[in-house]
């Protein structure tokens, strides 16, 4: 067994180094990088139409790694509930979209995101799927939108697509930058 890991780290070792090179820092990879920073994050979520409004106040730290993605770690708590969320977002030339995942300790689901930057280059609009609210043996289809007011300022609505195919926004998030 040691024998095979130390042919593999040899095999990687003498690989070309043309064949290692960094990939190239796109516009994409650039604008994620305002997301970089200390955050605080006052939210409200209707999880239950007609239910109350849930507020919530928390923080968010974003990192770059390596100027090609961000990974922010978000935590929160009031009286009943405390929270940590982990996002990495990034940008696929390949798939010609903004990717990235998010997990919480909330759940067990992983959520993977695909999405599109609009024309204006302030809204990353970011779809994925997971456990329907009302039944969580179901599949529903969600969209986060992230948009930028300012370098300081940005909002995070998030949305379920409905039987009838409208989108119902369950959750909206205002970002400050620390000072």
């Amino acid at each position: 067994m040691k024998l095979i890991a130390l042919l593999a780290v040899a095999a990687v070792a003498s690989a070309p180094v043309q064949d290692m090179a960094a990939p190239e820092v796109l516009e994409q990879h650039r604008w994620l990088e305002q997301l970089v920073g200390e955050w605080t994050v006052t939210s409200e979520a209707t999880m239950v139409p007609g239910a109350e409004p849930m507020r919530m106040e928390s923080t968010e730290s974003v990192r770059s790694l390596g100027g090609l993605w961000i990974l922010a770690e978000t935590t929160g708590s009031d009286e009943e509930l405390s929270f940590t969320a982990v996002m990495m977002l990034g940008y696929d030339p390949d798939q010609k979209a903004f990717v990235g995942t998010w997990v919480d300790t909330l759940q067990t689901h992983l959520w993977t995101y695909r999405g599109t930057l609009d024309e204006t280059k302030k809204i990353l609009t970011l779809e994925t799927e997971g456990p329907a609210f009302g039944d969580p043996t179901q599949t529903a289809q969600y969209r986060d939108a992230l948009e930028i007011k300012g370098p300081d300022h940005k909002v995070l609505t998030s949305s379920a697509k409905q039987a009838d195919g409208t989108w119902t926004t369950f959750l909206r998030a205002e970002y400050r930058r620390k000072q």
